[in-house]
């Protein structure tokens, strides 16, 4: 119920003051407090987006980070498939260059290039050092290495350690390009290490079966070598001159010509 008060002013006019009623004023503190309520609720839920949204970056990395140290441990998947897979076998034959052979198959599906590396590049190398592989495409490699002979004269040992490694990298590129080593150094973070080939010395004098198949692999890569030195074939009429095309017919008939006339001549 409204309290009326009545005051009388200078000009003699009443003036009704009247106070909010209790309920009203019961009403408005019940909406100040739920206004709080909402309020406080809105910034309970803000602060639970928040910390949801910065769990959930947290977990992102954590796993990120999961991800990229589980792939660094993991073997890198090889380009390449080598024969023998990990060693080179060379006829011990001190005082000597010797020769070792290795098959290299590129096993993906882009073009590779490929690299030879070794601890002795003075008295080692490679034929070819390094190339680029078609998917599929296969050759074999000859190495070349000085056997160093024994010291103080001592008696020749087959199954000497040699210290000497060769490492084959191997690097995925993409379109028609020539080999250049620069490649290995210009993306050195896509190359990848395919072996590290360790030195295993044979007797030559006794046949076993891993010195009959470096004699083929070497055989092999013998009659690749001249058949790359081959100069192509000539396909199609020869040419010869002002762009004169001479087939096999008038060839012949030129000779004929010329042979009757030097009968002519010896005829007068």
């Amino acid at each position: 119920m409204a309290v009326e008060a009545e005051k009388s002013g200078p000009d003699g006019k009443l003036w009704s003051l009247f106070k909010m009623p209790f309920w009203q004023s019961g009403n408005a503190s019940s909406s100040s407090s739920s206004t709080l309520s909402s309020m406080h609720h809105n910034v309970h839920h803000q602060l639970g987006q928040i910390h949801e949204s910065a769990a959930e970056r947290m977990a992102l990395h954590s796993a990120s980070t999961v991800s990229y140290v589980t792939k660094s441990l993991l073997p890198a998947r090889r380009r390449l498939r080598l024969d023998p897979p990990n060693k080179l076998f060379f006829p011990y034959e001190p005082g000597k260059q010797v020769r070792s052979a290795i098959g290299i198959k590129n096993t993906s599906k882009s073009l590779v290039a490929f690299k030879f590396q070794t601890t002795a590049p003075k008295s080692c190398y490679m034929r070819p050092p390094g190339g680029i592989l078609a998917p599929g495409e296969s050759l074999i490699a000859t190495v070349f290495k000085f056997v160093e002979p024994p010291e103080n004269d001592e008696k020749p040992a087959v199954d000497q350690k040699s210290r000497v490694k060769f490492k084959i990298m191997s690097l995925k590129v993409k379109g028609d390009m020539d080999y250049v080593p620069e490649l290995f150094e210009e993306q050195r973070d896509e190359v990848v290490v395919e072996q590290v080939l360790r030195v295993v010395f044979l007797d030559p004098e006794h046949p076993t079966p891993a010195m009959e198949k470096l004699k083929r692999q070497l055989a092999e890569a013998e009659a690749a070598l001249e058949t790359r030195k081959k100069p192509p074939e000539e396909a199609g009429p020869r040419i010869v001159g002002e762009g004169l095309v001479i087939d096999e017919w008038k060839e012949r008939r030129e000779r004929y010509l010329a042979q009757q006339q030097v009968e002519g001549a010896d005829s007068v």
